[in-house]
Parts: structure tokens; sequence; C-alpha cells
């Protein structure tokens, strides 16, 4: 970059839930003028970032048309290993780098997954509502041992095989599927299974995979009818993954014993959503990322990636490369 010329503008988007202040310290050091907007809403980005060479984003949507509002564009660095809110068939049509922050929360993520594969085998967040509604009698859910039980993962990147090294211990088999993970680096306690023989073998599935076309409602109605009866099911990926109202139609039936969400399609959720006031599914609100170190560990590498894109002509987890 031409000392002479204007520094570049890096602009913060959505900040909800992390406080960016670190990464903003960093990026002004390096060179960059900063703007915080704390907001994902397309129009005002489009209006306040409109001359910006770098976005930092949280949650929000940066779509073909947000690209073609901000002629300046160069970088786009996303706040999580997962870039689904980002068209990176249009960025790279644009030129523009996409850049990610993969391993941030790996523990964090995998060990969210465990306690709510395990509080849906122990059956607590409904022993839980049972007491709060005046009942005092175990026996009325299906309560089993962990030991001999089997835990079914979806998705072995880095953190289906944390999962997969915290369960091992606890549950009495895990298994896996996973089409594009090679044999040598697939976990040695792990039997690798068809997707199929997966969902009928295990009491409890967790889902841990990208976004993509190939991968959204991949547990539709036929996949989730196939799970084993008196399952539940695991979700700390992304909400689209599942076919929620066949979920709910399946738990209504019996034929699954329970669910554990994260993440929804739609993040905040309506507050009229029936889905929230389904009394067999235990919800988290997409937390399983955070912890105090986690936090610290996505500004910094977020802000990293937009600093050596400054000064070594691309970010340092490149998922797009631009020109």
């Amino acid at each position: 970059m031409n000392a002479a010329l204007t520094p570049p503008l890096a602009v913060y988007t959505d900040v909800d839930e992390i406080d960016p202040a670190a990464g903003v310290e960093m990026l002004e050091q390096s060179g960059f003028r900063v703007r915080v907007l704390g907001t994902g809403e397309a129009g005002r980005i489009t209006t306040e970032a409109a001359d910006a060479a770098v976005l930092l984003i949280g949650y929000s949507r940066i779509t073909a048309e947000v690209m073609d509002r901000l002629p300046g564009l160069r970088l786009i660095c996303t706040q999580s290993a997962g870039v689904d809110t980002v068209d990176v068939a249009a960025a790279e049509a644009r030129g523009i780098w996409v850049a990610n922050v993969p391993g941030a929360a790996t523990e964090e993520v995998a060990s969210h997954a465990l306690a709510m594969a395990l509080s849906l085998v122990r059956g607590l967040p409904f022993l839980d509502r049972r007491v709060r509604a005046g009942e005092w009698d175990g026996t009325v859910e299906r309560l089993r041992r962990v030991s001999e039980t089997t835990l079914g993962i979806i998705g072995m990147g880095r953190i289906g095989r944390r999962l997969a090294e915290m369960a091992s211990p606890l549950f009495g088999a895990v298994v896996g599927h996973d089409p594009f993970v090679a044999d040598p680096h697939w976990p040695q306690k792990v039997r690798r299974v068809g997707l199929r023989e997966l969902l009928s073998s295990s009491d409890v599935v967790s889902l841990h995979l990208p976004l993509t076309e190939q991968t959204r409602r991949l547990l539709g109605r036929e996949r989730l009818a196939a799970m084993r009866p008196g399952a539940a099911l695991v979700n700390v990926s992304r909400g689209e993954l599942i076919d929620h109202d066949a979920l709910v139609d399946l738990l209504d039936s019996g034929h699954l014993a329970g669910a554990a969400l994260d993440v929804l399609p739609t993040e905040p959720p309506p507050a009229d959503l029936p889905l929230l006031r389904h009394p067999r599914i235990l919800f988290s609100p997409h937390a399983a990322y955070l912890s105090e170190q986690s936090a610290r560990s996505y500004v910094r590498v977020q802000a990293e990636n937009a600093v050596s894109w400054l000064l070594k002509g691309e970010p340092v987890h490149v998922v797009v490369r631009g020109r």
C-alpha cells in the first residue's frame, strides 16, 4: 500500500456477542482506519461502509448485491470457520478475498455437543421440566447407561474429531461418517460407517458439518425416520442441516426421544415459532462456540487476516483467493 494514500478502511458490521476492541486496536496499529457499525442490516452496511476495503463480519449476509454496492471491497473476514453467510462464488467472480477463523472454538463446540448428548441420554432437560411442574418421578423418562449407548458423529473435521476424543472414554461406541476425511486422518477409536448405518445404529447423532447446497436439509424426513427408535439428535453446526417440521413430527410420534439444538435456520428465531415450545427439545442460543478464551481468539484471528492481507498481500486463512 502507498503510504501517501488514505489508509484503507476496515469495517466491523455486526458485533453483538464479541467485543471487537482488541481487533480494532490491532487494525489501527497496522495502518487501517476502522469503523464499527454494530449492524448486520444490508442497507446500513452498503451505506455506511461504502468506502470499505475490508469487512469484518459476524452473522451479516454478504450477497452479490451487497458486494456490488461496495466498489472498493477487497476482503471479507468472517468471525467463524463457516462462510455460509457469504456468497463465495460472487466474491470469487469479483476478485474479493474471503478469509475465515478455523479452530478458535474447537474445544468449546465439541464440549457443548458432548454436554447436550449426555443431557439427552440422561433425560436431564425433560426431568427438569417435570420437577418444575410438580412431578417427582424419574421413571417417566427412559434413562440410559452412557457406557452402553452409541454416539454417531456426522462430520469428522476438527470439531467432530475432538468430540470423538472426548466421548470415546464415556460411550460404549463412537461411530462416524465423513466421505471427505482420508483414512490416515480418521480417529482410531471411531468406527467408520455409511450414513444410513450411522443413523440406524446410534442412540445419539451429533452434526458437525458446514452448510453447503449438498448438506442443506441433509437430515430430511426420510433420514430422520431412519434413525434408531428412541434416539436423540444434537445440532451445533447450522440450522439448515435439518428439516425441523419433520423433526417435530418424529418427536411427536415418539420415534425420536429428544433433540438439542444450538442453531436454527433463522437467528434469533421469531418469538412465536412453535418449535421453541416443543417439550422434547433443549435449546441454546448459538452459544456452543463461546468462552472467554474463544472470544479473544475469534477477534484476534479475524483481525490478523486483515492485517496479513494489508502487509503481506493475502490473509492467513484463505477461503477464496482474490486479486
